[in-house]
């Protein structure tokens, strides 16, 4: 009899365990972009300003032992990882008072090497234990003319050490050998290495869509070195617009002299949910792929509003650097997750909540959103219309938002996606309106569950991160298995913010329809200024959107950008003097169509 009732009572336990796997977490073969790290409240500007808003921008990530340390401006720390999608944020015994500025870092003889004195003017630090952040200074105070901005540190393979920087849309990038026996002082003087050329290169113009006069913004190098060749990446044309890019140039010297990748840009993500992939880092990771990480902007409460994203990254066998932001803001595998093509790792799960019908019980009317508004001035977009409502949270614009009266455990938002979709994952992407947060307090964290029906009657739990403690400020939870569903509910748990505000409530999966027809009269023309082409097709029933490619041949198109709702654009990144291949492909809920023709423009 005993014997019975233990087995009758370990069936139940793991009926009951298995009736609720899918609401737990579970270890991630998937990320989407922004990365989920508990961006810093900034408050560098607080004294000025007293505007709340989180940032993370210019990524320095080094593999160091095994494991990856990103070292993100103003965070008064980093973040280190063992599979580049658990990031645990390090407050060091010791680090700069202000933040690091842009920082460099590099990994030399067992240590790591960090450059990033907000005042442009200090010594170089480092450490064996980063993970314990007993960082040493050797006291010799690096001070070229002007001040050292956006810096990067490059180890050889020799062991010999160069640092690169400037951020201006005056200066060039710099380049300087630095002595490692001696301090890591210079050796020499600094070099010139080059300037922005954007009356030749169209992506380096400055301005939303590169349509600003005002003169852009050359910064933040990064060196890598593959097969010989050096590789020195450099931002622009600036942060907070969505052009926001790196290029490269390559030498077959550390200091040049340097020449003008054809190809360029590298990184390249003007359109989508969010926007921008420009003053990045490349790394390479434990299975010897490369991954680049970046700078997306926001810029809603202040220009410096930015998150990070990662993208694969690598090289064609001539030595053609890319990086692959297709679908960049959607699901992709991990880098411990085996793919065929580590250049194509987008998951294949379609965004399903798109403008689909949604509701909730509260939205905040007649509160004016305190900013810091530039955009008189050329250096900020326009303030977006003042509307918080429910619509706002799957627009696939995270600029807007949906904001309720205050932060409460009552409140909830429904998505009706319009039919049974098989669901693979969620993302939650939180925002701060009005907040009055700066630094890490110990508030920082999002409860909140995420509910499923198939009839909008009867309701199972999803997800379950009622009883969460950590800071997740773009929640992505890929569930064990995925599941059908025609209705899903955010239900508020707590939120540690006055006003519960979500910039953007995503579902990825697959409709179960019909993926779109390839479209159809795809034309590419190039304008009397052949840094601008009009891409134009016709427009594909049932499409949800567009992704474009080029390149500078027909096997090698590695730019694109997402369009939405419209079967025209505009590219004013072009080079002059250069040729291209373009191409275009429809997308929907269901899946991707086949590309059209490629169109050669020279």
């Amino acid at each position: 009899m005993k014997q019975t009732l233990f087995f009758f009572f370990m069936l139940v336990l793991v009926l009951f365990s298995g009736e609720n796997l899918r609401a737990q977490p579970t270890k991630m073969k998937t990320y989407c972009n922004p990365i989920d790290i508990d961006y810093t409240y900034m408050s560098q500007y607080r004294a000025n300003f007293n505007v709340s808003y989180r940032s993370g921008a210019d990524p320095a990530v080094v593999n160091f032992n095994g494991k990856y340390y990103m070292f993100v401006t103003r965070s008064h720390g980093y973040w280190v990882s063992n599979d580049m999608s658990d990031w645990k944020f390090t407050r060091p015994q010791s680090w700069y008072f202000n933040g690091s500025n842009a920082p460099a870092a590099a990994v030399k003889d067992g240590k790591i090497l960090v450059y990033g004195d907000p005042s442009g003017r200090g010594a170089i630090i480092e450490t064996d234990n980063p993970e314990l952040g007993d960082w040493k200074t050797n006291f010799a105070v690096l001070n070229p003319p002007g001040g050292i901005q956006d810096p990067d540190i490059f180890v050889d393979d020799d062991g010999r050490v160069y640092l690169y920087e400037e951020s201006s849309n005056k200066w060039p990038i710099r380049g300087v050998e630095l002595d490692a026996e001696n301090y890591y002082i210079p050796k020499g003087q600094q070099v010139d290495l080059f300037h922005l050329a954007p009356e030749n290169h169209g992506w380096e113009r400055f301005g939303q869509d590169h349509n600003s006069d005002i003169d852009p913004f050359i910064e933040g190098p990064w060196m890598v070195k593959h097969n010989g060749m050096y590789y020195l990446e450099y931002g622009a044309p600036g942060t907070q617009w969505n052009v926001y890019a790196d290029g490269v140039y390559t030498s077959k010297n550390p200091l040049g002299p340097f020449e003008y990748a054809p190809y360029n840009p590298i990184s390249y993500k003007p359109g989508g949910f969010l926007k921008g992939s420009g003053h990045g880092s490349t790394v390479k990771d434990n299975n010897d792929n490369y991954w680049h990480f970046s700078t997306m902007a926001i810029s809603v409460n202040y220009k410096f509003e930015r998150r990070i994203a990662m993208y694969p990254a690598g090289f064609e066998e001539d030595g053609q650097m890319y990086v692959n932001t297709a679908y960049g803001d959607y699901p992709h595998y991990l880098p411990d997750t085996e793919v065929e093509d580590h250049k194509h790792r987008f998951t294949g799960w379609m965004l399903l909540s798109k403008d689909k019908k949604v509701t909730t019980n509260s939205v905040l009317t007649g509160v004016k959103r305190n900013v810091v508004d530039e955009h008189e001035e050329g250096y900020m977009l326009d303030q977006e219309k003042p509307d918080y409502s429910v619509g706002m949270i799957n627009d696939e614009n995270i600029r807007t938002l949906w904001v309720a009266e205050n932060n409460s455990d009552s409140l909830f938002v429904e998505i009706d996606l319009g039919r049974e979709m098989t669901v693979n994952a969620v993302q939650v992407n939180f925002q701060d309106f009005n907040a009055e947060i700066f630094g890490k307090p110990d508030i920082l964290r999002q409860q909140f569950v995420i509910e499923t029906s198939l009839d909008g009657k009867k309701w199972e739990t999803a997800i379950d991160y009622s009883d969460n403690q950590r800071d997740r400020p773009h929640a992505f939870i890929e569930l064990q298995e995925p599941f059908l569903a025609r209705y899903v509910k955010y239900r508020n748990v707590y939120f540690p913010n006055k006003y519960l505000a979500v910039g953007e409530l995503r579902v990825f999966g697959n409709g179960n329809g019909k993926a779109p027809e390839s479209p159809e009269s795809f034309q590419a023309i190039r304008q009397a200024d052949e840094r601008n082409a009009d891409l134009t097709w016709k427009a594909v029933d049932g499409a949800m959107g567009y992704v474009l490619y080029w390149g500078i041949s027909e096997n090698r198109m590695n730019n694109s950008v997402m369009i939405y709702d419209r079967n025209s654009y505009e590219l004013r990144a072009l080079n002059k003097g250069q040729g291209y291949f373009f191409a275009v492909e429809a997308f929907n809920e269901n899946g991707i169509s086949k590309r059209s023709k490629t169109v050669k423009v020279e």
